[in-house]
């Protein structure tokens, strides 16, 4: 990234050059990714995975070089928020007497009312207690390690950040179901998700894609969560997820697109509990479901099973069909990025979904995306295309600095977090 464009973007969203630190905390359903930054550099990071089954952990320092990392203890978490405090005594310890000045958290669902970070307030988490229904997965788990912080350190600042906040620019036609008005007024409505991860795509494009950044593109979040969002001058027009995390291309467990009579019919004619559709389409569907094999990319393409190659055909069958869908809604198409843990390394499904949008004008180049890029696209083809990697965690430290640096903020060192 040039410097010039750095000190640009970093007056846009009035990030303060100073040397206090923001942690930043992302939570799963069964892992907590956390990187504590000076400015725009990562000194610390790493991930817990396996929580609730085998948690593993890993880290590394400001160097890239790995560390010994947080001690989990003897008892295995049961959910990311029980790991924080064995992560906290950890980060104290490398931290030393380094300035904390607060800890910025994904929170995936802000409803209607949140197209902005927020300052972590009582009010707030008792608002966002109210979306876990519209984010049942992701919300339980985002907001429990703010919890957890709040009980340890009451005085240090959190902020949260909304991964439904950049979608608020869709135009409301792109936001509505064919349902009652009333419905639509009360908050049942397109929302979309990964904002975080598109925000971030769209902050690097004039660097990493100059000849595209402002013009129509369509961004591929794929990974065990996935959707795709259509940009126009980098902001959002339309996405493929909506009311839910479940709506749009299939992904590791959830469902994607489903015709809404299929519910109905789980219920009525087979039977199944509330409870038990909800555990099907979140859990048990997806790649998961299609396979009967595995919920991870990396399983399937390395499978001989005739299920598994049958998974993934109708997974970038659904990623081509959305591409052209959201070419339609921005009126052409410039470019399209694959980004996350799947579109950032699965040559052989980026390939397959390439060559399904040849009608478009995009003309893939074989050997560049054998080596993932960064661009793909022959020279000559009408659409671009290119591999980016999203950084999620560094657009939360940006937000939450911009936040408290407008609003003031006093800050402690991190031995006494």
């Amino acid at each position: 990234m040039s410097n010039a464009y750095e000190r640009n973007h970093r007056r846009d969203i009035g990030e303060s050059t100073g040397p206090a630190l923001v942690g930043v905390i992302n939570a799963g359903s069964s892992s907590l990714k956390f990187t504590f930054y000076e400015g725009d550099r990562p000194i610390l990071s790493g991930q817990v995975d396996g929580i609730g089954v085998r948690p593993s952990a890993r880290a590394t320092g400001a160097d890239g070089v790995a560390l010994d990392p947080p001690y989990l203890g003897q008892t295995p978490s049961a959910a990311p928020a029980e790991a924080l405090p064995a992560l906290i005594e950890w980060a104290k310890r490398k931290l030393g007497d380094r300035r904390l000045e607060a800890l910025g958290h994904r929170v995936v669902h802000g409803g209607l009312r949140y197209s902005q970070p927020q300052r972590v307030t009582p009010a707030l988490l008792a608002e966002l207690e109210s979306l876990i229904p519209l984010a049942p997965l992701h919300e339980p788990h985002n907001i429990a390690p703010i919890r957890t912080a709040l009980a340890l350190r009451p005085d240090l600042p959190q902020v949260a950040c909304f991964d439904t906040a950049f979608h608020r620019s869709m135009p409301e036609v792109a936001q509505a179901f064919a349902l009652p008005r009333a419905l639509y007024d009360e908050g049942v409505r397109r929302y979309g998700f990964h904002g975080l991860s598109y925000e971030y795509i769209a902050s690097v494009l004039p660097d990493r894609a100059p000849e595209i950044a402002d013009g129509r593109v369509v961004v591929a979040h794929l990974g065990n969560g996935c959707s795709l969002c259509g940009l126009r001058g980098r902001k959002s027009v339309a996405s493929t997820m909506g009311f839910t995390a479940l709506d749009g291309v299939p992904m590791g467990t959830r469902c994607g697109d489903l015709d809404a009579g299929v519910v109905l019919y789980l219920i009525q004619q087979k039977g199944m509990a509330v409870e038990d559709v909800a555990d099907l389409l979140y859990r048990r569907s997806g790649m998961l479901g299609l396979s009967g094999l595995s919920s991870d990319f990396r399983d399937l393409l390395a499978s001989e099973s005739p299920h598994a190659r049958f998974a993934v055909d109708v997974f970038c069958y659904r990623v081509a069909g959305y591409i052209g869908s959201l070419a339609a809604a921005l009126g052409g198409l410039d470019g399209i990025i694959f980004t996350a843990g799947v579109g950032e390394n699965a040559a052989q499904v980026r390939a397959a979904v390439c060559r399904a949008c040849r009608w478009l004008g995009l003309e893939l180049d074989e050997a560049a995306n054998r080596l993932h890029g960064p661009r793909i696209s022959a020279a000559g083809s009408g659409v671009a295309a290119y591999v980016i990697p999203t950084d999620e965690n560094l657009m939360i430290a940006r937000h939450a600095r911009a936040l408290l640096g407008s609003a003031g903020t006093s800050s402690a060192s991190a031995g006494d977090l």
